[in-house]
């Protein structure tokens, strides 16, 4: 709950945003943004990694201008990604993912351009061909590989990608199409198999992938100049010790060492590039006790920032007093801090110790840039919308 843990810019504008009527807020801290991600492209350029942006952590239009420069692309999970950000940027590469893209979202990706496909099943495969006609496409075959890690926050199996079987298949689908005239090239493959790694777990699974993926494009796709493979996201964000940081300079001395030149490697973090650059703003409205347990009902909630409800953790945050504080005091070392939201799901922080917290005091929530305000249920109650402010 310390304030001097919060950037002295942050503080001055989250307190003016307060005098302002604008809480709740979303406060998004674009130079520490645009130092967490140089640091992260210097050290994967060092090891001659490609470094894509997962737009998904969180696709705000000033973000994704920050990041572009500083990255290889941006990667995108569905039609409207793409074109929200081939519009916000529209010289950037862009690769596009995920399971059950319709023939509208194909069609868009294939006529602007998209820079990378990346094709989750052989049905879906055979529909980009005939989409695609004589148009140039460059495909990677998404990998549903059986590497399962102990300890992943989520392993990516089922429905995404293929197997081994059918990934067999559809390189010989693309190579028949390919001598037949269509514009389809597979240039690699795409294999993201879990998240919530630290780099020692991700540099494990990524040894086994590679160790998979030399094999199999030899065997399947050969001759391919400079075949590619995308070794995903899935770095971790410790959300109870925010401090405590996904090791980017170990991991890319890790990538280095299991680099041979022979594919060209690539990464597409999300959530560990962009979360430590938000802050979710809100205030106390309220302070009660039930049955000895203390509550502070704070202005938003869970349909703002739904991160803890749906990791099922504490949201960092820090007090401050507010402009326009009242009413007695609370001590409390085990604090329950909730929203406007008439469900006991609406949980933002728990055992949170304070100090003098009153009525009109703020409430800064640390780790809000990722997975936050994008994964709300936003009209639920129909509440206010948050506003949305930048540090520049």
């Amino acid at each position: 709950m310390r304030d001097d843990v919060l950037p002295a810019a942050v503080r001055e504008r989250a307190l003016a945003l307060a005098a302002q009527n604008q809480l709740p807020a979303f406060l998004y801290d674009l130079p520490a943004l645009k130092t967490q991600a140089g640091q992260i492209r210097d050290a994967l350029a060092g090891a001659g990694v490609e470094f894509l942006y997962a737009a998904k952590a969180n696709p705000d239009a000033q973000l994704l201008r920050v990041l572009a420069p500083l990255t290889d692309g941006i990667e995108v999970a569905s039609g409207g990604e793409l074109e929200h950000v081939m519009d916000a940027l529209p010289h950037a590469r862009v690769a596009f993912g995920g399971p059950g893209k319709t023939d509208r979202e194909l069609m868009t990706a294939i006529q602007r351009g998209v820079w990378r496909l990346h094709v989750e099943s052989l049905r879906e495969l055979n529909r980009v061909i005939a989409l695609a006609g004589r148009r140039p496409v460059e495909v990677l075959l998404r990998a549903n590989l059986p590497f399962g890690v102990t300890g992943a926050a989520l392993n990516m199996s089922g429905p995404f990608g293929m197997d081994e079987e059918s990934l067999v298949v559809a390189a010989r689908i693309a190579r028949d199409a390919a001598a037949a005239g269509s514009g389809v090239r597979v240039r690699g493959v795409h294999v993201h198999l879990a998240s919530g790694l630290d780099a020692e777990q991700k540099l494990t699974l990524d040894e086994r992938v590679l160790d998979w993926a030399r094999t199999w494009l030899r065997a399947n796709l050969p001759g391919l100049k400079s075949p590619e493979v995308n070794l995903g996201g899935g770095m971790t964000v410790d959300y109870a010790e925010p401090g405590h940081r996904f090791d980017w300079a170990a991991y890319a001395k890790g990538l280095a060492g299991l680099a041979d030149g022979s594919v060209v490697l690539r990464v597409e973090p999300g959530r560990a590039v962009s979360v430590h650059s938000g802050y979710y703003v809100s205030d106390v409205l309220d302070l009660k006790y039930t049955r000895g347990q203390a509550y502070a009902i704070a202005r938003g909630g869970t349909h703002h920032l739904r991160t803890p409800a749906a990791k099922g953790h504490s949201q960092p945050l820090v007090a401050l007093p507010g402009p326009q504080r009242s009413g007695d005091a609370l001590n409390d070392d085990s604090l329950t801090v909730v929203g406007q939201l008439c469900t006991p799901k609406d949980q933002l922080a728990t055992g949170v110790p304070v100090q003098d917290l009153r009525i009109g005091d703020l409430l800064v929530f640390r780790m809000a840039g990722a997975y936050a305000w994008n994964i709300s249920h936003h009209d639920f109650l129909m509440h206010p919308h948050p506003s949305f402010a930048y540090l520049d």
